[in-house]
């Protein structure tokens, strides 16, 4: 280290000492930080084209690094956000789960970027908590927010309502501060985080006509019966047919349900005003343009979702899903569009480093399914995309596990600031680098703490590296699982008991102790949870 000082040295001192000197010296890069909420990977062209194309977002692999083995920590919306603000896990930040609080006493990464002189900003969904630390200016959804016309917290405490679509809002929010704050030379950290595509799912009006005449193509695990896993797939309540909701789901109108009394099977419990809760915040003209295309869906609904079978059921969900999720993900990518090439065009592209992920993946009906939690790779997954100019390698792919606690200690690397040695968490500035020879992980661990709650995905902690993934369901159970990543990467069959991986089994299970002490998790850990759940009456 002292011998690269003095070199440096040595050459800033044959510069001459003048203004161009001065202008010579870089500024530290800015950083962009995109998250969406729920955003499956197969749903990004750059990973996978046959149900979208996202030309926008592709642009960030095209002109960056695409990781295609980066995880969470624990596959649901609050604790991931919260796993990424301190670079910990959230059985050390607190946030295990949606339901019990984040440890406010906890330092998150916009607090050392503005301590370090940087301005800081939030724009879009935080989840959790109405006073983010650490940023100068923020507008943000209360909770899960609203699609249109929503409501947003200023940073004066004050709460205001926008008129329009949530995604084009938050995007015209954030190119406006960086209009008026990205002009001089003090570096800027700007999260710029997108409530969509979070269910209940409500397109902008003009994607919502678009996608309904769309045919999407069916996974082929769409209809899998879990025979060879264990009880936790089997009793997830997550399933297209039988749990996605009419009304709050597939936008049926309650007065269409109720004229069709006895003829709506499977029965469906709904959420309350799940339709009219979001349709009723759109204007007179707003819903005027939503209204056909609903009137075509309740039309063809009513006349044939009686004489469906359950096949033709499930495949008819499956399209209304896919027609509104990717929707809305369509003007997520329009949108990154817009901030890229504001980018480009003020010239803040060449020094800023802009990172593009979601809080967690998603099944998009994959094993029958909606939602995220398992450990299972629709939902343990995610996208992860960086550009870095003159650091990273246009176009280059990395498959090493890397994971949303690595995060922060990379943001902060990467601008030359030392990051707190609680952080758990590994710098991925020697992959952004192509220097893989200074990476050490081989493995990422989960933990999935929120059950019994909505879903019923059971509780469960695993270890996975690029062979295999280990997986123990505990609290009402006692079960393992193991999936051979490369050939099953559908993840239908678990082998824990094929005597073929008995050596595996008794390796990952000896790497998975080690694991759960260096990240400071333990048995005892798992019950001080269970005995919270107890405490506040959530379990018996």
């Amino acid at each position: 280290m002292k011998k690269l000082i003095l070199i440096v040295t040595g050459v800033l001192f044959l510069l001459p000492f003048n203004g161009e000197a001065q202008k010579s010296k870089k500024k530290k890069p800015n950083i962009i930080f995109i998250m969406s909420d729920d955003h499956a990977y197969q749903a990004i062209s750059a990973y996978d084209d046959k149900l979208l194309s996202t030309p926008n977002i592709d642009r960030l692999a095209k002109e960056g690094m695409l990781f295609t083995n980066a995880s969470v920590t624990n596959s649901i919306c609050a604790p991931s956000r919260a796993t990424i603000l301190t670079g910990k896990h959230t059985h050390i930040n607190g946030k295990v789960d949606n339901y019990f609080p984040f440890d406010t006493t906890q330092v998150t990464f916009p607090q050392i970027f503005k301590k370090n002189g940087y301005k800081t900003a939030m724009f879009g969904k935080l989840h959790f908590g109405n006073n983010p630390k650490g940023v100068d200016e923020f507008m943000i959804l209360p909770g899960q927010g609203h699609y249109i016309n929503p409501d947003f917290i200023v940073t004066n405490g004050d709460t205001i309502s926008k008129q329009g679509y949530v995604t084009d809002i938050i995007t015209d929010v954030s190119l406006d501060w960086l209009k008026k704050e990205a002009a001089d030379d003090e570096p800027f950290m700007m999260m710029y985080l997108h409530k969509a595509p979070h269910r209940p799912w409500w397109p902008r009006p003009d994607k919502f006509k678009e996608f309904t005449q769309k045919t999407f193509p069916e996974p082929e695990t769409l209809f899998d019966d879990y025979s060879n896993r264990g009880s936790a797939a089997k009793t997830a309540e997550m399933n297209l047919l039988t749990h996605m909701m009419y009304s709050h789901d597939s936008k049926i109108r309650p007065e269409t349900l109720a004229k069709m009394e006895g003829k709506v099977f499977p029965v469906v419990e709904e959420f309350p005003n799940s339709f009219y809760g979001p349709y009723n915040r759109a204007t007179a003209e707003q819903k005027a343009l939503y209204d056909p295309v609903l009137d075509s869906i309740n039309d063809f609904f009513y006349n044939n979702w009686p004489k469906m079978n359950d096949t033709e059921k499930m495949k008819w969900k499956y399209q209304r899903y896919m027609q509104d999720y990717l929707g809305s993900i369509s003007s997520v990518d329009d949108n990154v569009g817009r901030l890229l090439d504001y980018l480009d065009e003020s010239g803040l592209a060449e020094n800023t480093i802009v990172i593009y992920t979601s809080d967690q993946g998603f099944y998009l009906g994959e094993h029958g399914w909606f939602d995220k939690r398992f450990i299972y790779d629709e939902s343990f997954k995610t996208p992860l995309l960086v550009r870095w100019p003159n650091v990273v390698k246009p176009g280059s792919v990395e498959n090493e596990m890397v994971q949303n606690l690595d995060f922060a200690q990379t943001m902060l690397e990467a601008v030359g600031i030392t990051p707190p040695n609680d952080m758990q968490g590994e710098s991925l500035i020697p992959l952004l680098k192509g220097e893989k020879d200074n990476w050490t992980r081989d493995a990422v661990y989960y933990q999935y703490y929120e059950y019994p709650s909505v879903h019923m995905v059971k509780r469960h902690y695993g270890i996975v590296n690029k062979e295999f993934k280990l997986a123990h369901f505990y609290y009402d159970v006692d079960e393992w699982e193991l999936y051979d990543r490369l050939k099953d990467p559908n993840e239908m069959n678990n082998v824990y008991n094929d005597p073929a991986y008995a050596d595996t089994v008794k390796k990952l299970k000896k790497d998975l102790v080690e694991m759960r002490k260096y990240y400071k998790d333990s048995p005892e850990q798992d019950q001080k949870y269970i005995k919270k759940y107890k405490s506040a009456g959530m379990i018996d």
